[in-house]
C-alpha cells in the first residue's frame, strides 16, 4: 500500500462513515465502510488498519453510550460467546472459506429481515433466550474475526427484544467495544501492518470525533420506529455486501 493523497482521503472517508454508524446505531455496521477502503488497499490490509482504530472509535463512543444505556442482562449472556467466538475465528481464519462464510451470513440475514417484513414490521418485544444469546455472541465473534461482519448475529438477537433506541445502541456499542479490543491483537498478528499502515492509522484518528458526534446527533433526531427501520435496512445492505463479496470471491 502506497501512502498517497488519494489513499489518505479515501481512508479518512471510510473511517468517518464507520464512526458515523457507530454514533448513530452503536456499531455493528462497520462492514459498510470497508468497500471504500478496498478501493485503495487489499481488504485484509484494511482489516489490519481498522483493528486498532476500532478501539479508538469505541472509547470515544463511550462518551455518548454511557452505562445507563447498556442492557446488562443481555451483555452478561452475549459477551462470553463473543470472546470464545473471536478465539475460534482466529484459529480457523486460514482454514475457513471466507466466501462461504459471507454467503451463509448474507442468506441468514436476508431471511431474518424477510420474516420481519412478513410479520408487519411492528416492534413486538419478545422474551430473552439464553440459548439464542449465547449463539448470537458466538456467531458474532466468529464472523467479526473472519469477515468484519459481527453486526448481523447481534442484531438478530437484540432487535426482536424491542429495547429502547438508546439501550439498543448502548448495548451494541459496549458489545463491540469488548469485541474489538479482543480481536485487535489477533488481527495485528495476522496482518502485521507496515510503517505506512501505522502512519495512515494515525491520520485516520482525526476522523473519529466528528464521525461519532454527527452519528449521535442523528440518533437523537430519530424516533424509535425510525431507528428500528434503519437498522433493518442496514442489515439488508450488510447482507448484500457480504453476498457480493462471497460471489465475487468465487468468480475470481
Amino acid at each position: 500500500m502506497e501512502l498517497t493523497a488519494s489513499t489518505i482521503l479515501v481512508a479518512l472517508a471510510g473511517v468517518f462513515l464507520i464512526c458515523f454508524m457507530k454514533g448513530a446505531f452503536g456499531g455493528g455496521f462497520s462492514i459498510l465502510g470497508i468497500p471504500l477502503l478496498s478501493i485503495v488497499m487489499d481488504p485484509v490490509i484494511a482489516g489490519g488498519l481498522l483493528a486498532p482504530l476500532f478501539i479508538a472509535m469505541d472509547l470515544f463512543a463511550l462518551r455518548y453510550w454511557k452505562p445507563s444505556t447498556w442492557s446488562k442482562p443481555d451483555l452478561l449472556l452475549l459477551l462470553p460467546g463473543l470472546v470464545i467466538g473471536i478465539g475460534l475465528g482466529y484459529l480457523l481464519f486460514r482454514l475457513l472459506d471466507h466466501r462461504a462464510v459471507a454467503i451463509a451470513m448474507a442468506a441468514i440475514t436476508l431471511i431474518f429481515v424477510g420474516l420481519w417484513l412478513v410479520t408487519g414490521t411492528q416492534i413486538t418485544p419478545r422474551p430473552r433466550s439464553t440459548r439464542k444469546a449465547i449463539s448470537a455472541g458466538l456467531a458474532s465473534g466468529i464472523t467479526t474475526m473472519v469477515a468484519h461482519s459481527g453486526g448481523p448475529p447481534l442484531a438478530m438477537y437484540l432487535l426482536p427484544l424491542g429495547l429502547s433506541k438508546q439501550t439498543y445502541a448502548g448495548t451494541t456499542s459496549l458489545f463491540f467495544t469488548v469485541g474489538n479490543a479482543t480481536k485487535a491483537i489477533p488481527w495485528l498478528l495476522l496482518v502485521q501492518p507496515t510503517a505506512e499502515v501505522w502512519s495512515l492509522m494515525a491520520l485516520c484518528l482525526f476522523a473519529i470525533p466528528a464521525g461519532v458526534w454527527l452519528g449521535w446527533r442523528l440518533h437523537g433526531t430519530l424516533h424509535e420506529p425510525q431507528i428500528y427501520r434503519a437498522c433493518y435496512g442496514l442489515l439488508v445492505l450488510t447482507a448484500l455486501k457480504l453476498l457480493w463479496d462471497g460471489i465475487c470471491g468465487y468468480l475470481a
